[in-house]
């Protein structure tokens, strides 16, 4: 009797954990990181009650814990789990509790505070990844024929590269026409893109920043005049973990990040975009307030690199598709701005193209700019002969699914980026490196 008593004891506990590990739809996705605290993201597919535990690696005999937060349809079951119990510069280990029951994963649960290292030494180095164009194939609602998404193994490869954090550079997800007119479908898109299973390690143990692109904000080349601009917009913020999400008050996705000496600026590139084809307007991508407020970010900042990232590429001078080039007024403004307030060290992130390439625009009297576009993912692959960009590094042209690694390295006053691209299975297509000096 006691044999079967223990055995039915066993099995109850081992029912227990499983049903409430299938309470978890998607996540935990560690977000943004500072040196005073780090956010955890998770979805329930049902009301629930859920919080985290966490501690110093190596050390569980001292837990902290988030505050218990229940999940609720009405914000699709998401939560924002705070960790604000940490110090700087460590790596810890957390737990997801879900109604009462820690959850058990076969993969490791890390996140990271930034070290402080202002006034005490040389700014550490660090490594993160760039990329775009997500694609998850769902066959009831996708288009007749071949998926559009494939070789999902690539993120399992980004993994296993172990990145400091993760910068999505739009169209994270596919909006598909069955979505972008209800907040059923825009929800229901991100959630089925973010449950993919080969996803969820790397989720769980790298930090994560995004921007968007059209296909996350609404339909293809989409912009302001997209009625349900504000529901996609609420899905960002429900579905992201970015330290923010606009700037001055206003609207929008646009945000800012430090990482050891370097600085990020991402930018919204839909939510105040003029029609392509409109004439009787002034046409603009960014806009006056949200360029202003980055002419003045970047005049501030005194990091060897300013990273700014946008969803459609800057320098590519082809006109055509969505680039920065067939929105010239704008880009000449920006690119004027940049030079006359004397701003060193931007380079461009850009995704967009289901292509990567990076852009080298020479300026006379100044340093050279740099774009670097790194698409796609998993969405299909632009095959056909790419346009005449006589700005394209040669030896950078990648026409199948990628991402690329960057790593910032060396000493104070002689920082080194190298950038490595990558194919799905994680072997190297080639390397690329700018050197701070080489951006004053």
């Amino acid at each position: 009797m006691k044999a079967k008593a223990l055995i039915f004891s066993l099995l109850l506990v081992t029912s227990t954990i499983y049903s409430q590990k299938s309470l978890i739809q998607s996540g935990p996705m560690v977000g943004y990181s500072q040196m005073m605290e780090s956010v955890v993201w998770i979805q329930t597919n049902e009301s629930a009650d859920v919080k985290m535990n966490y501690w110093l690696k190596g050390d569980s005999s001292l837990k902290m814990n988030s505050e218990l937060i229940t999940t609720k349809k009405q914000t699709a079951f998401t939560a924002k789990l705070l960790a604000d119990d940490v110090k700087p510069g460590n790596t810890y280990e957390y737990e997801i509790v879900v109604n009462g029951r820690t959850v058990d994963f076969d993969y490791p649960l890390e996140f990271q505070t930034q070290k402080l290292w202002q006034w005490r030494g040389d700014a550490p180095d660090f490594e993160f990844v760039i990329g775009s164009c997500f694609y998850v194939n769902e066959p009831d609602y996708d288009r007749p024929g071949k998926g559009y998404g494939s070789e999902y193994e690539i993120v399992q490869s980004i993994h296993e590269k172990n990145p400091d954090f993760m910068i999505w550079l739009g169209d994270n997800i596919y909006l598909r026409e069955v979505d972008w007119n209800s907040r059923t479908g825009i929800l229901h898109r991100n959630t089925h893109t973010r449950s993919l299973p080969e996803l969820q390690p790397l989720l769980a143990s790298t930090h994560h920043y995004a921007i968007w692109d059209d296909h996350d904000f609404g339909p293809n080349n989409s912009n302001r005049s997209f009625w349900a601009k504000d529901l996609t917009l609420e899905a960002f913020e429900l579905f992201w973990a970015n330290p923010s999400f606009g700037v001055n008050g206003n609207p929008g996705i646009t945000t800012y990040f430090e990482w050891a000496d370097c600085e990020f600026f991402l930018l919204d590139n839909r939510y105040y975009r003029s029609p392509q084809y409109r004439k009787n307007t002034e046409r603009e991508i960014f806009g006056e307030e949200q360029i202003e407020w980055l002419i003045d970010a970047l005049s501030s900042s005194s990091a060897p690199f300013k990273f700014v990232a946008m969803g459609s590429q800057f320098l590519n001078p082809y006109v055509g598709y969505e680039n920065y080039s067939t929105y010239s007024a704008e880009r000449e403004k920006l690119l004027n701005l940049i030079e006359e307030a004397g701003i060193t060290g931007v380079i461009f992130f850009s995704g967009d193209r289901h292509l990567s390439e990076i852009s080298k625009l020479e300026r006379y009297g100044t340093y050279p700019l740099y774009d670097i576009t790194i698409s796609s993912l998993t969405a299909g692959s632009n095959t056909w002969p790419p346009e005449a960009n006589y700005y394209r590094v040669d030896g950078t042209l990648t026409q199948k699914h990628n991402f690329a690694m960057l790593k910032v390295t060396g000493p104070r006053k002689n920082r080194l980026l190298t950038i490595k691209d990558y194919d799905k299975d994680g072997n190297e297509l080639w390397k690329f490196e700018i050197n701070e000096n080489d951006l004053k």
